[in-house]
């Protein structure tokens, strides 16, 4: 209320006779409310209140009195609880009056008057909020509702998770939340357009509707993706079935335009913990999703998989500063011509020492390497500190030694990076020829794009550096490749090679890659040497090197070059 006004209603003369004129001046409903040995009236008003009293519950100021300044209603506790208090300070409260369609809001507002008498006296100001907050709440529906589809969004997804949260703890059933992905949507919906998508996402929704039970609640959480709570009556058996009910209904072929298509979808579930965080709860079903696309089938979340995915993201985290910080090394193992036992070479692996895990495996960093794309940054680092060592080597002997280095590649490499231009410039930094300079691939690499892998291939070879087809024989090998791509060396992969001396299908299978590489006029390399007896085989049988622990482990750099003189010693005192 203005202070201008206040200071004129003070100023008024006792009976206040003419209160209401002024309260006439007020653009709200006001009125004046007495409190005279604990009872309540209304001693004057301006027509706005009459007008608000008449569209209220009340109806009139007769049944305003006996609903709400009498009895213990929330208006008459707050306006005695105020009149009680004994203090000037001015108070709010927010109320509704009725409810459904027809309710209405309002504000009231309780400011100190002049007391007359024993009465004591306070202005009672009313806002309708009606307008306001049936437009906050269709604000908010629309804010908490996909427009596409028509059913709630990712955020009031959320909400329902809590809600159903909130209900197990009352109720004791228990409840899982279920992500379904739709796959391949991506491919539909650029080929066939955005509209076509559109028709998808909605029929897709229908279906997912069919497929849910009585208290399912579902919403479209993502582009292509959607969330179900499902309540679990008879256990976790309950979310299995509604994930197989989903499949069910998506074995009918979606018709869009004149087309057929056949959508599938990966489901991953979370079951519903007590006290369980709902955005903590929905990552997880969307992390048992991913693991749906690569297994076929719905999975439940298992917390022992999350943790590894988390090691992982640390790992990616910590191997990124490892790679800006030099804190990688690269180890040596040597590569020993079987007939002669010296050493022709050696194969460049990376090595991480970590300040606080300690040794992290390459088993475990490179794979992280290769989903993140540090595998570019660490194959460049790879390739010159492989290049660079070989050029110290020849510079502490005095001469060019008659080894190469052999580095790996990957084929994310291949795929993503320009390799003639990487090996090149390390080639041109140390100073080394192409023909000291071997590089392994893995079939992956060549079976994912082989008219990419043939220009790599070619573009290598016009460098004169040699090429070498690693774990020969594990993956998707195809004679065609072989025949047509310039390889100067099959690696027998170790699980091969290990199994020689218990099993005849492996010294078969050897034997075939020998004879396959004699054939094609390529060398061969036969990877984890582990005894003389598979050594003496091996070389029997034609293989022209191998490598494993009978003959070193990988070396350190400073290790490698002193290991080389100590074979070439040993060799001219046996020659």
């Amino acid at each position: 209320m203005p202070a201008s006004t206040r200071s004129a209603l003070q100023r008024l003369p006792a009976p206040w006779a003419d209160g209401v004129l002024l309260l006439d001046a007020l653009p709200i409903p006001a009125a004046i409310i007495e409190s005279d040995a604990g009872e309540l009236r209304i001693s004057a008003h301006n027509s706005r209140f009459g007008d608000a009293v008449a569209i209220s519950t009340a109806g009139s100021l007769d049944g305003l009195s006996e609903q709400c300044l009498s009895g213990d209603g929330l208006v008459a506790s707050y306006l005695t609880a105020w009149f009680d208090g004994g203090d000037d300070s001015v108070a709010d409260l927010e109320m509704r009056d009725g409810s459904g369609v027809a309710a209405r809001f309002y504000s009231l507002k309780l400011a100190p008057l002049p007391t007359v008498g024993r009465s004591r006296r306070a202005l009672l100001s009313v806002v309708d909020r009606t307008a306001e907050v049936q437009a906050e709440r269709t604000l908010r529906a629309e804010m908490l509702r996909d427009s596409l589809t028509g059913l709630p969004n990712r955020l009031a997804f959320t909400e329902v998770i809590e809600a159903a949260g909130r209900g197990a703890a009352s109720d004791c059933v228990g409840h899982a939340v279920l992500v379904v992905d739709m796959l391949r949507f991506s491919r539909i919906n650029e080929s066939m357009g955005s509209l076509a998508g559109d028709e998808l996402l909605i029929t897709f929704a229908r279906r997912l509707i069919s497929a849910l039970r009585a208290g399912d609640s579902l919403a479209r959480t993502g582009g292509n993706e959607f969330g179900i709570v499902v309540a679990l009556r008879r256990g976790t058996g309950d979310a299995l079935k509604a994930a197989t009910r989903i499949l069910d209904a998506m074995q009918t072929p979606f018709r869009l335009s004149e087309l057929e298509i056949k959508v599938d979808c990966a489901i991953g579930l979370a079951l519903m913990g007590p006290d369980q965080d709902a955005e903590e709860l929905f990552r997880s079903a969307q992390f048992a999703v991913k693991q749906a696309k690569a297994s076929g089938r719905p999975e439940v979340y298992e917390p022992k998989e999350a943790s590894l995915a988390r090691r992982r993201f640390s790992i990616e985290t910590e191997l990124r500063r490892a790679l800006e910080t030099d804190q990688l090394s690269m180890s040596y193992q040597p590569l020993v011509n079987l007939k002669t036992g010296e050493v022709s070479g050696f194969e460049a692996l990376a090595r991480w020492q970590h300040p606080d895990r300690g040794e992290i495996s390459p088993t475990e960093f490179i794979p992280v390497a290769e989903e993140s794309g540090l595998i570019l940054h660490l194959g460049r680092w790879a390739m010159d500190k492989a290049t660079m060592t070989l050029a110290g080597w020849d510079a502490e002997a005095g001469q060019k030694l008659p080894v190469n280095v052999a580095v790996n590649l990957s084929a994310i490499q291949v795929a993503r990076d320009d390799i003639t231009a990487m090996v090149g410039g390390a080639l041109r930094n140390s100073g080394l020829t192409g023909d000291r300079l071997m590089l392994e691939l893995t079939e992956s690499a060549i079976v994912q794009d082989p008219r990419r892998a043939t220009r790599v291939f070619d573009a290598l070879k016009a460098l004169e550096a040699r090429v070498a087809m690693d774990d020969f024989g594990t993956g998707y090998s195809s004679l065609a490749y072989l025949q047509r791509l310039p390889i100067d060396v099959l690696k027998i992969d170790r699980s091969f090679v290990s199994g020689m001396m218990i099993d005849p299908d492996s010294v078969a299978i050897v034997r075939a890659v020998l004879s396959l590489a004699e054939a094609l006029g390529m060398s061969t390399t036969a990877e984890g040497v582990e005894s003389r007896e598979l050594a003496t085989t091996l070389a029997a049988l034609g293989c022209v090197s191998g490598q494993g622990f009978f003959f070193a482990k990988p070396l350190t750099e400073d290790d490698a070059l002193p290991f080389w003189r100590s074979r070439l010693r040993s060799n001219r005192q046996a020659a």
